[in-house]
């Protein structure tokens, strides 16, 4: 299955809302983390259907907000299932770059290290590679801080499924065959590089049990989370589209 396959049925939807252009729990800032001033940095989600661009920028305005809210209220429904068979494994081992039918696959470099250049400034390879980053400037959508990191302290930075794996096993993709499984895992619409406390407690929380500390991305993180539902074909729980609409002002 293509991309385009996969954005079939939300294609229209998605292609008025680019041209439109919303607006926790706790996490600390690490060691090497400060407030990033002014607005949040990156990519607003309307103008980012593939998840190629960088960042998660704030959606603020009345229009922004109403053509959030027609992509979260698109969603479908139903209750969470048993989390029984769930393992990390049912979707490809982490990080590889062989998921056929997303963006940056097949490119020679992993995943983990696609979305740490997607996202991060200042980027610093390691020796003899093109691929492999081992220091950047990461502004951080989830906490609003801006993590000069390094390698060294890997955990600082970890990649977040906006959708969770486990999450996403509970509604659905317990049934999928293993090339979809794989595509969501390495999907960079489904990946975003954040504070790595951030990230560990929001485990695999959907958004009524969750949402990023920086309350001015949420908003944008509820429409991320349904445009990867959207994609593939995911319902959320009842709950969480009610707290996804109130993060737009629904």
């Amino acid at each position: 299955m293509t991309r385009q396959g996969t954005f079939a049925r939300g294609a229209a939807l998605l292609a008025v809302v680019v041209l439109a252009g919303c607006d926790g729990t706790g996490a600390r800032p690490g060691a090497d983390a400060k407030p990033t001033a002014g607005a949040s940095s990156g990519t607003s989600p309307l103008d980012n259907p593939e998840g190629t661009r960088p960042g998660l920028g704030a959606l603020t305005t009345d229009r922004e907000r109403a053509d959030a809210r027609e992509i979260i209220g698109a969603l479908t429904t139903k209750g969470r299932g048993p989390r029984t068979g769930y393992d990390r494994d049912e979707f490809g081992y982490a990080w590889m770059d062989t998921a056929d039918g997303v963006p940056l696959a097949r490119n020679g470099c992993d995943t983990r290290n696609d979305v740490l250049a997607r996202d991060g400034h200042d980027l610093t390879h390691r020796s003899g590679s093109d691929c492999v980053v081992v220091r950047m400037t990461l502004h951080d959508p989830y906490t609003g801080t801006t993590i000069e990191w390094r390698k060294q302290e890997a955990a600082e930075v970890q990649i977040d499924h906006v959708v969770p794996l486990s999450y996403s096993w509970q509604m659905g993709a317990a049934r999928w065959d293993d090339a979809k499984r794989r595509r969501l895992a390495n999907d960079p619409l489904n990946l975003l590089p954040v504070e790595g406390r951030a990230n560990s407690a929001k485990g695999d929380s959907g958004p009524a049990s969750w949402l990023p500390p920086h309350k001015r991305v949420r908003c944008s993180y509820a429409v991320r989370f349904a445009q990867v539902a959207t994609a593939y074909e995911l319902p959320v729980t009842v709950a969480d589209k009610r707290a996804m609409l109130r993060q737009c002002g629904g």
